[in-house]
């Protein structure tokens, strides 16, 4: 609330490209040493969404566990911005895939068969529905699984820092360098009033992001406000 406050006098540019939102993405690259791609949003339901929408296919299917907010507490809005690609919700024990579980999902949708669609990503939750975390190395092993069918690995990080702190690691080695493509980054579930993000590890894949946003009506004309959030957030390594 006081990083808040401290923008609300004065003038500043419309719609993202203002210092605050441009420090913002600097810091995002600081975070996760790398150059990335980041896109303020307000909520986790778009931040899912619109990240799955960018890798989404005519046929489509997503897989993610059988009990993932993505599947079962979005109200499909996943399957609505990205016109309809399948969720498959894979069983596993407490709340968390296995390499050979999704290796068998993802066989039962070969390639090059238009009868049963084509593979668009896989999403996994960290930390999961069920309070469990993955490990690097799961991470990474369900990427491999991914990667061999040429989808991407999308991370729901609602709650990101709580993973952090439970592992003890970067949030580089929690994410790309353990094989995720694309990230929900939240702040709403650690203190933010309404401010989330989409982050691509390679840049080259956020491609048409910005109207896929703006369709999904997530484009504020005071997205200052917005950036003031994750500049509370993020101050002194605070999340």
């Amino acid at each position: 609330m006081t990083a808040l406050s401290n923008h609300t006098s004065g003038f500043a540019t419309a719609y993202g490209v203002d210092p605050l939102s441009r420090s913002i993405e600097q810091q995002f690259n600081d975070l996760f040493e790398k150059e990335v791609a980041v896109f303020l949003v307000s909520t986790g339901t778009a931040a899912n969404s619109l990240a799955l929408a960018t890798y989404a296919k005519p046929g489509g299917a997503v897989f993610c566990h059988e009990d993932a907010h993505i599947n079962v507490d979005e109200c499909h809005a996943p399957e609505f911005f990205t016109a309809g690609n399948k969720l498959i919700g894979i069983g596993g024990e407490h709340g968390k895939l296995t390499p050979d579980a999704l290796r068998t999902a993802m066989d039962k949708v070969p390639d090059n068969n238009p009868m049963h669609g084509r593979p668009a990503a896989v999403s996994i939750s960290q930390v999961t529905e069920f309070g469990t975390l993955y490990q690097l190395d799961e991470i990474q092993a369900l990427a491999d699984v991914a990667h061999s069918r040429n989808v991407p690995l999308h991370m729901d990080g609602a709650r990101f820092a709580n993973a952090l702190v439970s592992l003890d690691v970067s949030p580089a080695e929690m994410t790309w360098k353990a094989g995720v493509d694309v990230l929900s980054f939240g702040g709403t579930k650690n203190g933010c009033w309404c401010a989330e993000a989409v982050v691509f590890f390679n840049p080259g894949d956020a491609e048409g992001f910005e109207y896929l946003r703006k369709r999904a009506a997530q484009v504020f004309s005071k997205a200052r406000f917005i950036s003031a959030q994750f500049e509370g957030y993020l101050k002194d390594d605070s999340c």
